[in-house]
């Protein structure tokens, strides 16, 4: 993790579809951006800042989020999430991140992600599906 600092910003954007509304995902009747498709669009952004600068064998997996998500954006819209890693501790990555619409801030919070390595995480995996 020494390519990996305090700084870094990640970056996601897409544009609202009918398939990332809360009546499609199960969270809600009005076609407005769902809150689980936000959050997935926070994580891709984690990602950015920091997946490419991990080390051979290793990857970020979230294990936090603290989101408000404040505002609504209709389809046709674009979002676009930014996630700026505050903190490292150990393993542990701790990102500032925000989204916004053309218009405005839509959510904003604190996102978690652990540092594993990928091969003794999927032996784990392994094992307890054998349970």
């Amino acid at each position: 993790m020494d390519n990996i600092e305090p700084g870094l910003t990640g970056h996601a954007e897409m544009i609202v579809g009918t398939n990332d509304t809360a009546p499609r995902v199960g969270s809600g009747k009005i076609a407005v951006l769902a809150t689980p498709v936000m959050i997935n669009l926070i994580e891709e952004a984690a990602l950015d800042a920091v997946e490419g600068r991990l080390g051979a064998g290793k990857q970020s997996l979230g294990t936090h989020l603290d989101i408000s998500h404040i505002a609504a954006t209709p389809t046709g819209m674009k979002v676009q999430a930014t996630a700026v890693l505050d903190r490292i501790d150990g393993r542990t990555l701790e990102f500032t991140v925000q989204v916004r619409d053309a218009l405005e801030l839509v959510g904003e919070g604190r996102h978690s992600r652990v540092v594993v390595t990928a091969a003794k995480f999927q032996a784990r995996i392994d094992e307890k599906a054998k349970r």
